[in-house]
């Protein structure tokens, strides 16, 4: 398999856009899915504002069933990273690529990779997650 960050170079710097499914902007669950196809896998498309966090929050904590959980150091690549934003329940997500870095993209700053245990998101990553092929939904 082609590595992950190989995959994805191309996806630097793209701008956020809500709703955005590509390829001149993504939202945070749209950028999840582009990285995933590009690997062959299809996930559902949920068609909701990233800005509805409590209906995200609700929809994730539906789907959990759907997901399995890993410890970082157990963590296969590529995964959701199930992040909280101002929030005490999930409110975005972004793909853990190896080494400690998830990709994700943010209004501010498109989408770009970031440490997982830099200050800013190590106390907001809610977990790592691989979908366990239940009809290819999440």
């Amino acid at each position: 398999m082609q590595n992950v960050e190989e995959i994805i170079c191309d996806l630097i710097g793209v701008p956020f856009v809500d709703g955005g499914r590509g390829p001149d902007g993504y939202d945070c669950w749209g950028l999840v899915r582009e990285v995933y196809n590009r690997l062959g896998v299809e996930l559902q498309d949920y068609k909701m504002s990233c800005y509805d966090a409590a209906g995200f929050s609700q929809r994730a904590e539906a789907e959990r069933p759907r997901w399995t959980r890993h410890e970082l150091k157990d963590a296969p690549v590529p995964a959701v990273v199930a992040i909280r934003l101002n929030s005490p329940s999930i409110s975005h997500v972004g793909v853990y690529i190896g080494d400690g870095k998830f990709l994700h993209t943010r209004e501010k700053t498109g989408v770009c990779i970031e440490r997982m245990d830099s200050p800013v998101w190590r106390h907001r990553i809610e977990g790592i997650y691989t979908n366990d092929g239940n009809d290819n939904t999440c």
